[in-house]
């Protein structure tokens, strides 16, 4: 049943489409409306993720392979399912009790205090509490009080996470019921405070284009033309360097590429190939989207009338990508940017002699995490802030992790970390502790952080 139960919750279409029908129901809606929405919800969250799919192991694995190879680059790739997998192994009944403790905690916090925020990313939860068991075992907890003190570690931070970034959000948005419910949440308000530096630049979105080139203002044709022309210059590098010769077990994301059927298609008609499914992807992600929000804010209002007085469904990142599409793309492309000039300043201080992991600039993270960098860089300073916004962006997605290995790597997950910000600097924060205050006062110290929210709440409302 518990395992049915985690199911369920870390299915993101599953999770929400509850959502909505409870919704739905609290309204007092007729049958056939609960059914429409939670149907409509749930076939959204399923294109979303079709869309997220295509794109990941349609191209965005591919380049990042090819990018590997067509310029020698060796490290760590972080990748939060590739950690989660080596630590669900050991800790897979406690991430189970965390999740489940989490989202009922969530709610309750909602509730209670001003971080009005319900967190509906089912994966992103399954994900942070299975860190969260990490880290805490650390402290000597297991068990009962490791599932509490996990649980409401999981709690504070599914509202915390959008609660900081509820302004931007808003501005993004154009209302206060919806927020940013994913776990990169740090990097995302670290743009928006580097766009603020640029106040008054111009949207990415009011880029103007010369007559003859107007057609780039569909999103489709730009983002497909742009990613064609990368897939094409660095599959020409790839294929100079021999990738064509390399045995295909090696590259499981390139075996269309070096063998197909019993022909090798010809790279360049590939790298087109890829790079305009790069924009279909993005084209499906963004329908997913628009379904999802014309379903799901109407129906968690009843949940913020009737059950929860005041809360806000906090969504996944592709949420915001329909608002800037063109801040999507810069976004990618220049956080990608400050991953590999943060692995070239990790090789100068490893030459300098301070021992640092390399970090790899992985092609999925600096796309889910740098495109939505760039919608709130873009919101708060237009072009100059989406642009210098997610460069940084870039850098703090290289550093942290780097900076997080040993934590992971003492506990026997070496060359492999959480690629999201919010992950890093939760395991720093709490790793840490755990690593100095142990067994039942860690426990305190973890509902005591849960409980904060509250109490300051009560304490204004005295006021």
């Amino acid at each position: 049943m518990l395992d049915f139960i985690l199911n369920i919750l870390a299915t993101p279409a599953m999770l929400v489409g509850i959502m909505a029908l409870v919704g739905l129901v609290l309204q007092g809606k007729p049958v056939e409306d609960v059914v429409r929405g939670t149907v409509k919800t749930i076939v959204g969250f399923l294109v979303l993720s079709a869309g997220a799919g295509f794109l990941t192991g349609g191209s965005l694995n591919a380049f990042g392979d090819l990018f590997n190879y067509a310029f020698n680059m060796q490290g760590v790739v972080p990748n939060n399912e590739a950690v989660v997998a080596l630590a669900l192994e050991e800790f897979g009944l406690a991430t189970s009790y965390i999740m489940v403790i989490g989202l009922v905690l969530n709610v309750v916090l909602a509730r209670f205090s001003d971080l009005n925020f319900i967190f509906l990313t089912g994966h992103h939860s399954l994900y942070m509490a299975c860190m969260l068991a990490v880290v805490l075992s650390v402290g000597g907890l297991e068990g009962i009080p490791l599932y509490i003190a996990g649980g409401c570690l999981l709690a504070f931070v599914s509202a915390f996470s959008p609660w900081f970034l509820r302004n931007t959000m808003e501005k993004i948005v154009e209302t206060d019921e919806l927020g940013f419910g994913h776990f990169g949440g740090l990097g995302y308000w670290v743009s928006a405070q580097v766009g603020k530096l640029f106040k008054g630049s111009k949207s990415t979105e009011e880029i103007e284009f010369p007559q003859r080139l107007t057609f780039l203002r569909d999103t489709t044709v730009s983002i497909g033309l742009t990613m064609v022309v990368f897939f094409l210059v660095v599959t020409a590098i790839a294929v100079g360097k021999g990738i064509l010769d390399v045995d295909p077990s090696l590259y499981p994301n390139l075996t269309d590429l070096l063998v197909a059927g019993e022909t090798k298609i010809h790279w360049a008609v590939w790298a087109i190939t890829k790079g305009l499914s790069f924009s279909g992807a993005i084209y499906i992600i963004l329908s997913g989207v628009r379904l999802i929000v014309g379903e799901m804010v109407p129906a968690f209002k009843g949940i913020a009338e009737k059950l929860v007085p005041g809360a806000v469904p906090a969504i996944d990142c592709p949420v915001v990508y329909p608002y800037a599409p063109n801040a999507v793309l810069i976004g990618f492309l220049v956080s990608f940017l400050g991953g590999i000039v943060g692995l070239l300043v990790l090789g100068l201080m490893n030459n300098a002699g301070i021992a640092i992991a390399m970090i790899l600039p992985g092609v999925v993270p600096h796309f889910f995490c740098g495109a939505s960098a760039g919608v709130f860089g873009n919101a708060e300073g237009g072009l100059k802030g989406c642009v210098v916004g997610s460069f940084i962006h870039g850098l703090l997605i290289t550093f942290l992790p780097a900076i997080v290995m040993p934590v992971f790597g003492n506990l026997g997950f070496a060359n492999t970390t959480f690629s999201d910000a919010d992950f890093s600097w939760m395991a720093l924060v709490f790793g840490n502790i755990a690593g100095f205050v142990k067994g039942m006062p860690l426990l305190v110290v973890c509902v005591l952080v849960y409980l904060a929210p509250i109490a300051l709440k009560l304490v204004s409302k005295k006021k």
